[in-house]
């Protein structure tokens, strides 16, 4: 009933998970991620153990592949699951259960990894990865967003649409991005249109949050807006 991709961006470093599906509020279930250690998608008939559990396995230092036969030798309700991950090499595995509805099925490429179920076709996880690829000039929140529709002009999930949404880590303990579109009838157009509001001004302001090179973060209103001005004409993403 769902589709996503795990990634990393091979320039800035940056991890994310985006996924759609014909499913309330996808983004609090499916999308995991801990910086400077991993991520893990976990779909299907959902276990919402597995986001957690796996985050511990590759804190551990678990590869990808490892985590994921760890969290699936343990589940005796895996036929029904999908999950896939990448551990903090960048390295990604993914599974599939025997009992996950057709059409379901994943792929595990250099950088990134697609996996989806109950689609419409394979076409939709094959488009989304080929589209990832093609669009390597892109931002990547805009690359991750653009390989998705790719998948849904495939036919997505075969049921229809309802939510969405995008979750990005850079360096820091807490999100660059985490966008949720709960309940919409065009979920993917309403989360690109959040990324964009996004650049707007909060990318900009986030970087003067409390962060590990200055755990205040800024203090002074003053310059505010003239630094958010600034930092939008610099094109920072």
């Amino acid at each position: 009933m769902t589709w996503s991709i795990i990634a990393r961006d091979t320039d800035t470093g940056r991890v994310g998970i985006i996924v759609a599906t014909k499913f309330f509020a996808v983004g609090a279930m499916v999308p995991h991620i801990k910086t400077g250690v991993g991520a893990v998608a976990s779909q299907a008939f959902i276990n919402p153990y597995y986001g957690p559990r796996g985050l511990s396995f590759l804190s551990a230092g678990a590869s990808a592949e490892d985590c994921v036969k760890l969290l699936v030798a343990a589940d005796e309700g895996r036929d029904n699951r999908q999950v896939h991950a990448m551990d903090r090499e960048g390295r990604g595995h993914a599974y599939t259960g025997a009992a996950c509805i057709d059409w379901c099925g994943h792929t595990v490429r250099e950088g990134y990894s697609v996996a989806g179920n109950m689609l419409a076709g394979e076409a939709v996880v094959g488009d989304t990865a080929d589209e990832f690829a093609k669009q390597s000039a892109l931002p990547f929140a805009r690359r991750l967003v653009a390989a998705m529709l790719a998948g849904e002009a495939a036919g997505g999930d075969k049921r229809g649409r309802q939510s969405a949404a995008l979750l990005i880590h850079d360096g820091e303990d807490y999100p660059l991005l985490d966008l949720r579109v709960d309940d919409h009838p065009d979920p993917l157009a309403e989360l690109a249109r959040l990324e964009i509001v996004a650049r707007e001004r909060w990318v900009h302001f986030r970087r003067l949050m409390p962060r590990a090179a200055e755990p205040a973060g800024l203090l002074d209103r003053t310059g505010l807006d003239e630094f958010i001005t600034a930092s939008v004409a610099e094109g920072y993403e």
